[in-house]
């Protein structure tokens, strides 16, 4: 009686820990399912403006968790080519060290390049990769390319062994070929997930779990869904710099400094254009947090500014030219978990909206109100309330049918387009107004 009144007690504070700490996205978004439409695009009707990019040839583009762009500049400064990398792990479901199962390590993802200009799909090469080196690559960043220089490219890589940063040059001359350069090791490599670049060789990432799949089971099972679902505060983001070496046996020393802790299920993370804010998506408690950048300090040092609540389980986050923050997620957790399972016949569906800054004037205006992005056939107001600080608007939403589980977006402030890649989906969606 004693042991099952415990238990009970136990039981009753964890449901209370959970409703306090992420209790809008518990019951928005796992208790019920949203009726989201079979597609919905912002520019104009989906099945006119939207179109799926596959790879003919190899049929690989799959399960692609972060596309980014690889912007070319030249001399001056001005844009002169904008292109699209994916990174694809076909074996996804097979090897997950987010979500499980970590049943088969041995297929490699693949790296993709699409060019708008041409809609072209082209692989991409790793040369000089090491034959026995896993690639189940997670999130990634790219350094342009200025006057023709070679572009540093960062890729967060979950090999059978550990989680590395693999490292990564990428020559206009040659687009289809990615350089091996190094793999980054660091005992502070707990979770990497997201990566954002503060230069051409440092940057931001997020560790998005303190308690790992990576755990012995039965705990490797148990423990990351408690920390999931209960939204603990333990994941954090870090800042990796890299320094010239004076050993024989290293050519560079890599500097890791804790930049932000607590934040729940700490997943995708950017830096706006401005280099001043660094925004990183809270999973668990469907928020993003937005931090003051102070790039005073050798390791830029990080002061939370606010917080903006979004209508689904934020993935990845990426700014866009003007400063817009577009954020991409999951609104229904269970869908996502049957396709991972591999449950016949799942879907689960995808949402991406934009976060635009206000004026203060338009600030203002937004304190207590209620209805907001009403377009939308399920507007983000039914679940998320408004912020005087950013305007929300879905840029698409799907119930899985037409594309599912969105994971990231890009969208090209100067032409409108958008390109949306999912976890567990085939092939990237691109809208054009």
């Amino acid at each position: 009686m004693f042991f099952n009144l415990k238990a009970a007690t136990g039981l009753a504070a964890l449901l209370v820990v959970v409703v306090y700490r992420s209790g809008r996205v518990v019951r928005h978004h796992i208790l019920t399912t949203p009726d989201l439409p079979d597609a919905y695009y912002v520019g104009g009707n989906w099945t006119s403006h939207c179109s799926l990019i596959r790879d003919p040839a190899s049929n690989d583009i799959n399960f692609c968790e972060d596309i980014t762009f690889w912007d070319h500049h030249d001399a001056h400064g001005a844009l002169t080519d904008r292109l699209v990398l994916l990174g694809c792990d076909p074996n996804r479901k097979a090897w997950n060290t987010v979500m499980g199962p970590l049943r088969d390590p041995n297929p490699r993802g693949h790296l993709f390049l699409y060019v708008p200009s041409t809609h072209i799909v082209h692989t991409v090469a790793l040369q000089g990769y090491p034959a026995q080196h896993d690639f189940h690559p997670l999130g990634m960043d790219i350094f342009p390319s200025h006057n023709g220089a070679s572009s540093n490219l960062f890729i967060v890589n979950h090999a059978r062994a550990q989680t590395t940063v693999e490292q990564f040059a990428l020559d206009p001359a040659r687009p289809t070929e990615a350089r091996y350069v190094r793999t980054l090791r660091s005992p502070y490599f707990v979770s990497p997930n997201a990566i954002a670049l503060t230069s051409p060789t440092s940057f931001y990432v997020t560790n998005d779990h303190l308690l790992t799949r990576r755990l012995p089971n039965p705990i490797g099972h148990v423990l990351p869904v408690v920390e999931t679902v209960v939204g603990l505060p333990l994941g954090w983001v870090a800042h990796v710099a890299l320094h010239p070496s004076s050993s024989e046996d290293d050519d560079v020393v890599l500097t890791h400094t804790l930049a932000a802790l607590g934040v729940p299920f700490a997943n995708g993370i950017a830096l706006s254009p401005s280099h001043t804010q660094l925004a990183v998506a809270s999973t668990s408690l469907g928020l993003v947090y937005v931090y003051t950048v102070d790039a005073s300090t050798p390791s830029p040092s990080l002061t939370l500014s606010h917080t903006i609540p979004v209508p689904f389980f934020p993935d990845n986050i990426v700014y866009d030219d003007d400063g817009a923050l577009i954020v991409t997620g999951h609104p229904h957790f269970p869908a996502l978990i049957h396709v991972a399972a591999n449950k016949t016949g799942a879907t689960a569906p995808s949402w991406a909206v934009s976060l635009t800054p206000r004026s203060g004037r338009d600030a203002r205006a937004a304190q207590g109100r209620r209805s907001y992005d009403q377009h939308a056939p399920l507007s983000a107001s039914r679940f998320a309330p408004a912020v005087a600080t950013h305007e929300v608007e879905t840029l698409f939403q799907s119930d899985g049918s037409v594309f599912g589980s969105s994971s990231t977006t890009l969208r090209d402030a100067k032409t409108g387009a958008i390109y949306i890649a999912g976890l567990y989906q085939e092939g990237m969606l691109m809208c054009r107004p």
